[in-house]
């Protein structure tokens, strides 16, 4: 189902509970995720073959989102998105949380790569629309973090070195904007660095096929200081800093710089 009145230049605003409320913020986001055609590239490419609840992929990663973006926080939480006429601005339709949450269950690591090619795809029609750097420089900060969850059976959560059960994935985003460009969800033990490589390999890739056919900078913290990482990105001629550590080491090749060098 397509919602031809989600149109930026003819918005009418009009209250028909006693009680305004917030969710009228999604009219923007709904009418970024039709003009970029979220829906219909989600439909293409995610397929979860004769898996339970494999069905209309498109409505239901746009429920989960639209409910991230209004402030939920678990699967359950897109039921905000029934709340009074909020579903008539969206341009699909809202499904259950059960169904989302029978949908999400059903994935493997290779329909995540599916909705890896999505994001992709999405970001490449963003950049060519006017937000994308053109041929300029792109400065790209690469960190982990900690996603923090409660309960036992989380697959693939547990304690890591802050000593918090949940996932420790890898992000990566544009400096200049904020904008998240590429992330990889890895268990809560991992290493910081565990992954880099051919995390830098992915985006470097589809940041290229996005268009950014400028200078390429990647700023990391010491976490992510090797060797290894640094061939990998010489390898694809960008460029880094990459906070060095202090061992032993690197303190006396520091201390041998003379004052006034």
């Amino acid at each position: 189902m397509r919602s031809s009145h989600v149109v930026l230049d003819q918005v009418d605003i009009t209250f028909d509970v006693p009680r305004a409320i917030a969710h009228a913020g999604l009219l923007l986001p709904a009418t970024l995720a039709e003009r970029l055609g979220i829906e219909e590239t989600t439909d293409q490419l995610v397929d979860l073959g004769d898996r339970t609840g494999a069905a209309r992929p498109d409505r239901k990663l746009l429920t989960l989102v639209h409910a991230m973006v209004a402030g939920g926080d678990c699967i359950d939480d897109v039921e905000l998105l029934r709340c009074g006429s909020t579903g008539s601005i969206l341009g699909h339709r809202v499904m259950a949380a059960s169904t989302v949450g029978t949908w999400l269950r059903s994935f493997t690591f290779g329909h995540v790569r599916q909705l890896d090619r999505v994001t992709g795809e999405i970001l490449t029609r963003a950049w060519a629309a006017g937000a994308g750097p053109g041929d300029g420089p792109v400065m790209i900060d690469v960190d982990s973090t900690i996603c923090e969850v409660h309960g036992y059976h989380k697959q693939g959560a547990c304690y890591g070195y802050t000593h918090r059960l949940g996932y420790h994935p890898l992000l990566a985003t544009r400096a200049d904007t904020g904008e998240l460009l590429h992330a990889r969800l890895r268990k809560g033990a991992a290493n910081t660095a565990r992954g880099i490589a051919r995390f830098v390999d992915e985006l470097v890739a589809r940041l290229r096929r996005a268009g950014a056919v400028g200078e390429l900078t990647f700023r990391m913290d010491s976490g992510f200081w090797s060797a290894k990482l640094i061939r990998r990105l010489r390898a694809h001629k960008v460029h880094y800093s990459i906070t060095v550590r202090q061992t032993k080491t690197v303190r006396a090749a520091i201390t041998a710089i003379p004052d006034a060098a």
